[in-house]
């Protein structure tokens, strides 16, 4: 637990398990029934940033995404992978989901450490609801996985597995803590090495990339066939990584805003 980013103790130690949260996998009160099924096609692009931690009404500039997407009519939908608040309130939570629905696109919403923090869980629960999901689409699908806890847990893992064998199209998974650290001198952030084991052992081969935050620093690597990719976060580096599809592959762009 004190590998999490950005610590708040006593956030930290009141916050949420994983199985209660698990159990409200089919509440949507954020996501339209519109948004969980896109026509994607075989191109085209989308946004991911992470770790905006929304603060006492600070949104970090996170509001000026709206005038990217209104630019670039490739982009399809948004994913933020975490750590949305700084403490979970419903006042920052409620900001979040009224920018993202200025969007006009989907915005896929990843629950993070300091979403749960102060027992802030059914503030989560009520705006925006389940934390893990599954989005369809016509050229690909979209996987978002809590580990919120620094874990995965065994139910989870088991879902995943089983839902990727009817994925169509491109895959993408999302998350919020980081698999890889990129020096030496980082933490590995999961509280169970071998689940990192596990994930990469399920997405080998049948994933296309893994996006994951918390470490608030970038790392990009390759392994068994997937891109893992851990974003800098959007409050220190106001960076957002724009991910274009095409027939030929799929590059990556980190974009200052």
């Amino acid at each position: 637990m004190l590998t999490s980013c950005n610590n708040d103790l006593l956030g930290l130690f009141r916050s949420v398990g994983l199985d209660e949260r698990l159990q409200e996998r089919n509440n949507f009160q954020f996501l339209r029934p519109e948004d969980m099924s896109l026509s994607l096609g075989n191109e085209f692009s989308f946004i991911v940033l992470t770790d905006i931690h929304i603060e006492d009404g600070n949104t970090r500039g996170f509001e000026k995404l709206k005038d990217v997407i209104a630019a670039d009519n490739d982009i399809k939908f948004v994913v933020v992978t975490g750590d949305i608040t700084q403490c979970g309130t419903r006042g920052d939570l409620e900001q979040f989901t009224a920018i993202a629905q200025s969007f006009g696109i989907p915005c896929y919403p990843v629950i993070g450490n300091h979403d749960i923090y102060f027992d802030n869980w059914p503030h989560w629960k009520s705006l925006i609801g389940s934390t893990r999901y599954r989005i369809d689409g016509i050229g690909a699908t979209l996987f978002v996985l809590d580990s919120a806890n620094s874990y995965f847990g065994k139910d989870q893992l088991n879902w995943l597995e089983r839902e990727l064998r009817s994925a169509n199209g491109r895959v993408f998974v999302f998350t919020h803590v980081n698999l890889f650290v990129g020096s030496s001198g980082g933490m590995q952030q999961l509280t169970d090495a071998k689940e990192r084991a596990r994930v990469c052992s399920i997405l080998q081969n049948r994933c296309d990339s893994m996006f994951m935050g918390h470490a608030h620093k970038r790392d990009d690597r390759k392994v068994g066939g997937v891109q893992y990719i851990t974003i800098e976060d959007f409050k220190g580096s106001r960076t957002y990584c724009r991910v274009s599809v095409k027939s030929t592959g799929i590059t990556y762009q980190f974009i200052k805003l």
